[in-house]
């Protein structure tokens, strides 16, 4: 069994996405990331950076007391690991799916964060901010689009979980007014992994973004801006 510690936000979907996929026994433990409910002492155990998504696997496959892992791209890489699936069945794939991934922790997902938090979230409307990763957005969507009219898959023709960690990012391009078909090879990749039953699974019903994770310009109380951004988060780790 493994407890999946999520949000419904696109790394959050990300994880449930792999463990429908891998077919993994799992439990979801839910927060509300508005309200701070990640910000206890008992999830800093888990968590010392206080995030959402982490697991604790029960029975991990090296043995011993239960393990935690934090940060997306780690969590997607042990899960894949502890089953022998979604790393494709070439040492060649592996590397290509691992540098993709890597390529969305270190890349898209946290500009395409920054764009977001300047459109979004700032008190004031900073241009150059907002120019600056926008415009980045923009190059590394290039860079996708490009690897996908080359290949079936991020990794070449095998499903991976490379794919899993880029396609939530379908989300964070309609928060940017991003128009997907302007990609046409991104639109087909996203429309092809959208019709996976798992992944239909984890994006319907009661596990969809609500429309408060989603807003174009969010408004957030002081508490929720103490929780996400400010003081409380920060303090968290200072206990």
């Amino acid at each position: 069994m493994i407890d999946l510690h999520f949000s419904p936000t696109p790394n959050g979907q990300k994880i449930m996405i792999a463990l429908e996929e891998l077919g993994l026994a799992y439990r979801t433990i839910d927060y509300d990331i508005f309200e701070g409910e990640q910000l206890t002492p008992a999830f800093g155990k888990i968590n010392p950076n206080y995030k959402i998504p982490a697991i604790v696997d029960h029975q991990p496959a090296f043995g011993g007391p239960p393990h935690a892992v934090f940060e997306s791209g780690a969590i997607l890489l042990y899960l894949a690991e502890k089953t022998g699936k979604l790393l494709t069945s070439s040492e060649r794939g592996r590397s290509e799916a691992i540098q993709w991934t890597i390529w969305q922790v270190a890349g898209l997902g946290p500009w395409s964060g920054q764009a977001t938090h300047f459109i979004r979230y700032a008190p004031k409307r900073i241009d150059y901010a907002i120019a600056r990763y926008t415009r980045e957005v923009d190059r590394l969507l290039a860079v996708l689009e490009k690897r996908l009219g080359e290949v079936r898959y991020l990794a070449g023709d095998e499903y991976s979980i490379a794919d899993i960690a880029l396609w939530p990012a379908r989300a964070v391009a309609h928060l940017l007014n991003i128009d997907i078909s302007a990609y046409p090879n991104t639109s087909r990749w996203v429309a092809e992994i959208a019709a996976r039953p798992a992944v239909k699974r984890t994006v319907s019903g009661n596990r969809s973004i609500p429309a408060k994770y989603t807003q174009a310009r969010a408004k957030l109380s002081p508490g929720e801006w103490s929780n996400l951004f400010g003081d409380r988060m920060h303090q968290a780790v200072r206990r």
